[in-house]
This record gives structure tokens, C-alpha cells and sequence, in this order.
């Protein structure tokens, strides 16, 4: 074998499915991770600087974002480890479905693994949807916000109206009704959609939905590209297990028959004929 089909034969062995797949679940998950660990840390400080002025106001969201960090970092180590491992299980399938290395060999174990694969992947789908959904919600708060902003810049000329256009934090479950002051109204609003905190802000829960969405994307092509392999490994075993059932058949036929065995002897070919038409397709 020369060097070109050595590096072809690697080559045809690479799971580049799940290679790009891992790619755009590491970068999705690096953004949303780190976007997000940032983002609600400015949103704290946005809230303590122009929403409230109590601590004990805003001492129950402070509580709940440094629990979401944590969730943070939870599941930047999970799908760390976790996309290691689907790689690994690509590179393992792949070469067992395109038959790299030898004759095929499908194993209970792998069978197994791949079924295990399957599911826990379908089910990440399912759970990171709703994670998708929810990091919607903030990127809403402040769109809102922004739209609120840009029609005071409309309305300058008009004091009174203005006055009347509010963003109040209350309404969004951010902070209790009886907090202090709660909203920010008319040119206040507008200066705060000026400050540099709150565009960073904005930007960062942006980035960390569209990191939302590229993880969502990532976990698509490993779950149908799992389920297709299992096909073909239990089509691919069960043709070996044909294999297997055809061996001793092919013995018997060839060892010599009594006369009244005739009609067994043709059975057994008409049975053997029709595993090797299901062998050859």
C-alpha cells in the first residue's frame, strides 16, 4: 500500500460531520458561556445603579444571577467533555461504518454505545431549546428598551410626552413592586441608553443568544448522523449474522445426502440462495 492510499484510507476515516459539529459546539458554547457569566454581572450593575437604591430591592436578583454563573459553569465543563467524547464516538463509528480498518465487526457494545449516544444527544436537543428560548427573554427586555429610547430621541421636542415613556424593571419580575424607584422615564431612560454599560450590555446578551443558537445548531447533525449509523450498524450486523447462518448451510450441502433427503437439500439451497441475493443488495 502506498502513501497516497494510506492517507486516503486515514482520510476516509475522519467523521468531519462531527468535527464540524464539535467545532460549532465548542464556539457556541464559549460564547454563551462567556457573554452571558458577563452580561449578568453588568445587568446587576445596572439595576443597583438606576433601578433601585435599596439593597434589599435587588438583594434576590443578585442572589439568583450568581446562581445562573454557576449553572455557567457547570455547562461549560459538561459540553467541554461531553463533545470530546461525541467526537471520539464519530471517529470510532465512522471507521466501523466505512469499514477502515477490516472486515466489519458489530459488537453489543457498540451497538450499545451508539444507542446511548443517540439518546442523550436527543435529549440535549430538547433541554438546550428551552435554554435557547430563555436567553431570548433578556435580549427582548432590552430591545424593548432600546425601541423606548429611540422614540424619545424622536420625541425631544415634546417634554410632557416623553415623560409618560417608561421601562419599568417591576413589570419584568426583576424587581419586587414596592422597590425604589423601580422604573426610569423620559430623558433618564435616555441617558441611560447613552452609557456605555448599558450597550455592552445589549451586545453581550446578543452574542450569548446567537451562541445559544449556534450550540442548538451543533447538536443537530451529531443526533441525525447518530441515528443514520444505527441504522447501518444493525443492517451491517445483521448481514454478518446472515454470513454466519450461511456457513454451515454451505457445509451440509456439501457433504453427501441420502436419497430420501432430496427435498431437505433443496430447501436448503433455495434458503442459502436467498441469503446470498440478501448479502449481495
Amino acid at each position: 500500500m502506498g502513501c497516497y492510499d494510506c492517507c486516503m484510507r486515514c482520510l476516509g476515516g475522519v467523521p468531519y460531520c462531527s468535527l464540524v459539529a464539535t467545532l460549532l459546539c465548542f464556539s457556541g458554547i464559549a460564547l454563551f458561556c462567556g457573554c452571558g457569566h458577563q452580561a449578568l454581572t453588568e445587568t446587576e450593575r445596572l439595576i443597583e445603579t438606576y433601578f433601585a437604591r435599596n439593597l434589599q430591592d435587588y438583594i434576590t436578583l443578585a442572589y439568583i444571577i450568581q446562581y445562573f454563573q454557576y449553572v455557567i459553569y457547570g455547562l461549560a465543563s459538561f459540553f467541554f467533555l461531553y463533545c470530546i467524547a461525541l467526537l471520539a464516538e464519530g471517529f470510532y463509528t465512522t471507521s466501523a461504518a466505512k469499514q477502515t480498518f477490516g472486515e466489519f465487526r458489530s459488537t453489543m457494545c457498540g451497538r450499545c454505545l451508539s444507542s446511548s449516544f443517540i439518546v442523550m444527544t436527543y435529549l440535549l436537543a430538547v433541554l438546550w431549546l428551552l435554554v435557547f428560548a430563555f436567553s431570548a427573554l433578556p435580549v427582548y427586555f432590552f430591545y424593548n428598551m432600546d425601541a423606548t429610547c429611540s422614540t424619545i430621541d424622536v420625541l425631544t421636542e415634546t417634554p410632557a410626552s416623553i415623560n409618560q415613556l417608561c421601562v419599568d424593571a417591576r413589570q419584568y419580575g426583576l424587581l419586587p413592586w414596592n422597590a425604589v424607584p423601580g422604573k426610569a422615564c423620559g430623558m433618564t431612560l435616555s441617558n441611560i441608553c447613552k452609557t456605555r454599560e448599558y450597550q455592552m450590555t445589549y451586545n453581550l446578551y446578543v452574542a450569548a443568544f446567537a451562541g445559544a443558537g449556534i450550540t442548538l445548531l451543533a447538536l443537530g447533525p451529531p443526533a441525525l448522523r447518530d441515528s443514520a449509523r444505527g441504522v447501518v450498524l444493525r443492517v451491517k450486523g445483521d448481514c454478518s449474522l446472515d454470513k454466519e447462518r450461511a456457513r454451515p448451510l454451505q457445509s451440509l450441502n456439501a457433504a453427501p445426502l441420502p436419497p430420501h433427503a432430496e427435498h431437505i437439500c433443496t430447501a436448503l439451497q433455495a434458503h442459502l440462495t436467498q441469503w446470498k441475493t440478501v448479502d449481495s443488495e
